[in-house]
């Protein structure tokens, strides 16, 4: 009998590529994809695929219990966003659970989840077990290098971007001549980057961290071909993410685009 694999997932290509790793390894792949949130391809992905309303944290937890999942990974973005948008109603579980925080950080939010899901016999794997060959090597991964100026801003920028991780504000920050651009907060990295950027007039340095003693389980620093896009829209000249603990998909793809557009890509490790 193979093994089960649930896996929770929110927006962008994470949630895919988990589970086709997870599948190579044995699991079988039950999905609980979380609407309006998870790609409608997930389902060519898995094994089987139940879709769930992302407010109704009950039903996720029943879903995995029905389908009898001991272990779990939950993958892909869930905006902090959703709590202030009318269109999610919360169910009475999820309800309880908020009213549990002391605060509504990242951190407080979901350790609260973690909590409840293995209250109820469901094991939360760190992700990289499921995506080791995504991590972010160390060193510069695309043949245009930094600037002397430039790596001036990516050691400026790890130091403020690794501040605000363990404030648990953000993970990412837009710097330029060393000065801070923009910070990530509620709005994500890629709407930071759109900001900071502008503000920058161009050839800003995009720097992404983990927290301090990240959690591996969740909250996973991830680039996708969307934060590209989002720098070449404001000229942005290079973007440096934490080596072996950022999580880089397709980046065969990211490199190549990086290239045409002149970004430098760089697995820092501070």
């Amino acid at each position: 009998m193979k093994k089960k694999l649930g896996l929770i997932a929110g927006m962008g290509d994470l949630p895919k590529a988990i589970a086709s790793e997870a599948k190579s390894q044995g699991y079988t792949v039950i999905a609980i994809a979380l609407e309006p949130l998870a790609d409608k391809s997930l389902s060519s992905y898995v094994d089987e695929i139940k879709w769930v309303n992302v407010g109704k944290f009950g039903k996720i937890i029943d879903s995995m219990k029905n389908y009898g999942i001991k272990k779990a990974v939950l993958a892909g973005k869930v905006s902090k966003t959703l709590l202030y948008k009318s269109k999610i109603t919360p169910d009475l579980r999820a309800v309880k659970l908020l009213f549990s925080l002391k605060d509504r950080s990242d951190d407080s939010i979901l350790l609260a989840i973690t909590s409840e899901i293995e209250r109820e016999g469901i094991n939360l794997l760190n992700i990289t077990h499921f995506s080791s060959t995504l991590l972010t090597p160390q060193g510069v991964l695309t043949k245009k290098s930094p600037t002397s100026e430039e790596w001036k801003d990516i050691a400026f920028g790890w130091k403020i971007a690794k501040e605000i991780g363990r404030l648990d504000i953000g993970q990412t920050v837009v710097v330029k001549n060393q000065a801070v651009m923009a910070v990530e907060a509620i709005e994500g990295t890629d709407e930071a980057i759109k900001r900071g950027g502008k503000l920058s007039g161009g050839g800003a340095v995009v720097v992404k961290v983990s927290k301090p003693n990240q959690d591996m389980r969740f909250d996973v620093p991830v680039v996708g071909l969307n934060t590209l896009k989002a720098m070449i829209e404001v000229g942005a000249r290079v973007l440096s993410v934490e080596a072996k603990k950022t999580l880089l998909i397709d980046k065969e793809k990211i490199i190549e685009e990086s290239k045409k557009a002149g970004i430098s890509v760089v697995g820092y490790a501070g």
